[in-house]
């Protein structure tokens, strides 16, 4: 972790509102990934439910439950010394009653999150702001909202038609007011166009964090996995790529098959003798423990 680098809490995240760098996320599903991304020096991890496809090998994020998201996040939070740490609610674990939803965002902040975020709007403000009357810090979720990729017919790209019908560029608006009236800290505006997010970034009073929705936002979110370029034959449009995971690690792998098989690997290098002092290199163990 950088130490020069401040601790990033829900106040703190909320203050870049307008002020200061814009704010950096990425999703993690582990620890080692936690870890590489802490250090580095981004703002916030989000333990997303698009662990149902990145991990799970889903086509979508229906299909995550509840226990799978308390475990990642778990995971997250023990690599994260700095960065806010959010952790994405389920389908169907917070929309059945304001109730159940307290209870899972509850075990979800045990796990080691400090905060939550969920998906939609006026049909979850009253759920949003019994959330926050607990103190539990929620991030809000609009635009194109996965978990409802049946009502969409796909994730298709939102706010493009007029109107009050979910998906429409007035809903999604007065969507995004509502969940900032109902005390979110934060809300995810993606797939929608640049205009729409410019416009909802300008009408809430809470940092906007961005994918696929323009450069207007107050931060913007991907995929690691994604961003890295770990998943072959996936360029969409708002994706940009800063290294070519995928090619690195398949010929990486072929390298090392070929040692195996050729008998060049492992040398004495990588080999323990029989004596009996130990040295220093000779022990194992992970994180630095």
């Amino acid at each position: 972790m950088n130490k020069n680098l401040e601790r990033v809490t829900v106040p703190v995240f909320r203050s870049r509102k307008g002020n200061g760098p814009k704010i950096s996320v990425l999703t993690a599903y582990d620890y080692t990934s936690a870890v590489i991304l802490d250090s580095a020096g981004v703002d916030a991890i989000l333990v997303g439910d698009s662990l149902g496809m990145v991990i799970q090998g889903h086509s979508t994020t229906l299909p995550v439950e509840l226990e799978h998201s308390i475990y990642h996040t778990a995971c997250v939070a023990r690599g994260a010394k700095r960065a806010l740490v959010i952790a994405d609610m389920p389908f169907l674990s917070y929309q059945v009653s304001p109730e159940q939803a307290t209870e899972s965002a509850g075990k979800l902040i045990k796990a080691g999150a400090s905060a939550v975020k969920l998906e939609g709007g006026e049909a979850v403000a009253e759920t949003v702001a019994r959330l926050v009357s607990f103190d539990i810090p929620v991030m809000g979720h609009v635009g194109l909202t996965p978990q409802s990729i049946h009502r969409m017919g796909g994730n298709k790209i939102q706010g493009r038609s007029k109107g009050e019908a979910a998906g429409s560029r007035e809903r999604i608006l007065r969507d995004a007011k509502l969940l900032d009236e109902a005390g979110v800290f934060s809300i995810v505006i993606e797939g929608v166009p640049s205009d729409l997010a410019a416009e909802i970034t300008a009408s809430v009073s809470v940092p906007t964090i961005g994918i696929g929705a323009g450069p207007a936002c107050d931060g913007q979110v991907l995929v690691m996995q994604d961003m890295l370029g770990m998943i072959a034959n996936f360029s969409p449009k708002f994706l940009k790529k800063y290294a070519d995971l995928h090619t690195t690690i398949t010929e990486s792998v072929k390298n090392y098959i070929e040692d195996v098989q050729s008998g060049s690997f492992p040398t004495e290098d990588h080999s323990f003798s029989s004596g009996q002092k130990v040295k220093k290199t000779e022990t194992v163990s992970y994180g630095g423990k």
